[in-house]
């Protein structure tokens, strides 16, 4: 049985999910959303689809959103979502079943899985030693999950606690759409060598050099890939980012982020 697994990510996490889910899947394809947004509408043809995307804002990331309501799902696929968090994942499932719902289809299974936080301007990143604890807890968790969908049941879907919900809820109704014009908060300061780095790892074609220096265009995601990928650590995000330790995924490497807006499947 075919498994399409589309994923967003911005420092790994969510990648490394979905490689290490498809390798326990049989004849599973991955393919970035992002390489996918310039089309107007999308279909797949697989019996298995599943969505693989970290949690922003308590909520799904608004490229996955946009690309949830262009795609076109066979009625009898079984649909699985997995939302990557460094913390709580509030509603986010129940908010992408809602969509696919929608669509005449939905999740028959979702899945919370834990990864390393990397919200940089909120807090620094986790010590190798506390990362190292989550990996090893994701690397078992993966083969549950694969057994899971590989049966085709259909389980609850994952996600946080009632009230705590109900708050992260209002939080990304009242503040997802500012998302896109929060890269106003970042700068670069006197590290910045005009590499392009941070160019070349947005998801979204959101950067852009001018005199050797970033300058972002206002569709931002909020993935951090310019601030956690940047070799000088020269890119900040408001006040508290300076100093702060970055974060990526010890086992993607730069060009898988790269290649996600290529379309180049993993």
């Amino acid at each position: 049985m075919k498994t399409t697994i589309y994923y967003f990510t911005g420092t790994g996490n969510s990648l490394t999910v979905a490689k290490d889910l498809a390798g326990e899947l049989e004849s599973s394809e991955l393919i970035p959303i992002a390489g996918l947004m310039d089309r107007d509408a999308i279909s797949v043809e697989s019996e298995r689809v599943g969505f693989v995307f970290p949690v922003y804002m308590w909520g799904m990331p608004l490229i996955v959103k946009d690309f949830v309501e262009k795609l076109s799902l066979p009625e009898s696929a079984y649909v699985f979502g997995i939302a990557t968090c460094g913390s709580s994942a509030g509603k986010t499932l129940v908010q992408l079943n809602k969509l696919l719902k929608r669509k005449g289809s939905g999740l028959s299974t979702g899945f919370v899985v834990r990864m390393p936080g990397n919200y940089t301007p909120m807090y620094d990143a986790l010590s190798d030693e506390k990362q190292e604890k989550i990996f090893a807890q994701e690397k078992q968790r993966i083969p549950e999950i694969a057994a899971i969908i590989e049966a085709g049941k259909a389980t609850e879907i994952e996600s946080g606690f009632f009230l705590l919900n109900a708050l992260f809820g209002l939080i990304y109704k009242v503040g997802s759409s500012k998302i896109p014009g929060m890269d106003e908060k970042f700068w670069v300061d006197e590290n910045c060598t005009g590499c392009g780095i941070c160019v070349k790892v947005c998801p979204v074609d959101n950067i852009q050099l001018e005199d050797e220096k970033p300058h972002w265009l206002h569709r931002c995601q909020q993935c951090l890939a310019c601030l956690q990928w940047c070799p000088q650590e020269a890119i900040q995000s408001g006040k508290k980012t300076p100093g702060r330790r970055r974060y990526q995924h010890r086992a993607v490497k730069m060009s898988e982020i790269i290649g996600q807006r290529a379309g180049e499947s993993t």
